[in-house]
C-alpha cells in the first residue's frame, strides 16, 4: 500500500469517532444562548459549526484526503438526523432557528470543507 492509500485509510478509520464526537458535542452546544436585551443570541450554534469544521479541516490536512471530511461529513450528518427524530418530547434537537441551521449548517460547512481540503490531494506543482 502507497503512502497516500495509508494516510487515506488511517483517515477514514479516525473520521468515524470525530464524527460522533463533533455530532455529540454539537447537539450539546447548539442550544446556548446568550440573553442580550432581551434577545436570545445563539452562540453555541455558531460554536457547534466551527468544531464540525475544524474537525473536518484537521482530518483533511492530516490525510491529505477528501475522503476522510466527506465521511465525517456524512457520518456526523446521520448522527445529527438520528438525534433530531426521537418521538414528541425526546428529540434532543428541535426544528427551531437553532436546530435547523444546525442540522442543515452541518451539511453546509461540509460541502464547504470539502471544497477547502480539495487542495491537500494535490501534488506541488515544480
Amino acid at each position: 500500500m502507497n503512502k497516500g492509500a495509508t494516510g487515506t485509510a488511517r483517515g477514514i478509520a479516525a473520521a468515524v469517532p470525530v464524527a460522533l464526537f463533533a455530532a455529540l458535542a454539537g447537539t450539546a452546544l447548539h442550544r446556548q444562548a446568550l440573553l442580550v436585551a432581551g434577545v436570545d443570541i445563539y452562540w453555541g450554534t455558531a460554536a457547534a459549526l466551527l468544531l464540525l469544521a475544524s474537525l473536518q479541516l484537521l482530518l483533511g490536512a492530516w490525510s491529505r484526503s477528501v475522503i476522510p471530511t466527506a465521511v465525517a461529513g456524512i457520518v456526523c450528518y446521520a448522527a445529527i438526523g438520528l438525534l433530531s427524530t426521537g418521538g414528541t418530547g425526546k428529540q434532543l434537537i428541535v426544528a427551531d432557528v437553532p436546530g435547523n441551521v444546525w442540522v442543515y449548517g452541518s451539511a453546509g460547512i461540509t460541502f464547504v470543507m470539502l471544497l477547502w481540503c480539495r487542495r491537500y490531494g494535490r501534488r506541488p506543482r515544480g
